[in-house]
């Protein structure tokens, strides 16, 4: 049996180094998108909780999703689909994932906010909200500031 490449023609296969590929990289570019990822990871852990919810596991009676009132059963499902989906975005590093994802929390604040009979107006969920946007608008400006004109 002969081999269907030429001795000369070999070629050798390297292994992948993601730390040369990442040495070139912007620091705040890389900063920014670890900040994506550890938010999309609770973006999903939030979306999962609001499922488990929507399927009955957190029921206030026995008769399950339907004892909730109506409000709350569509801030549920609201959160439940937005915070999925932008947990897909953000960990694509998407345009898209942030915009879906900030949509998502400026509604949770505003629904605590402005709307406390549904979930109880929590505010240290605001509080967290709001620290997590300024974090990430001042990652987001850094990692601006880092790219070629």
């Amino acid at each position: 049996m002969t081999d269907p490449i030429a001795p000369g023609q070999r070629q050798g296969l390297e292994p992948v180094s993601s730390a040369s590929e990442e040495s070139g990289a912007p620091v705040w570019s890389r900063r920014l998108v670890l900040f994506l990822r550890v938010m999309a990871a609770l973006s999903m852990a939030k979306g999962l909780y609001h499922w488990s919810v929507v399927c009955g596991f957190d029921a206030p009676t026995h008769v399950g999703f339907e004892g909730y009132s109506t409000p709350y059963q569509a801030a549920t499902v609201f959160f439940a689909v937005f915070d999925l989906v932008a947990a897909v975005g953000l960990w694509l590093a998407a345009p898209w994932g942030a915009v879906v994802w900030l949509t998502s929390l400026i509604s949770m604040i505003a629904v605590e906010t402005l709307l406390p009979q549904i979930y109880g107006g929590r505010l240290w969920v605001v509080a967290i909200g709001a620290v997590v946007i300024v974090g990430y608008l001042g990652l987001a400006l850094m990692a601006a500031r880092e790219q070629p004109q």
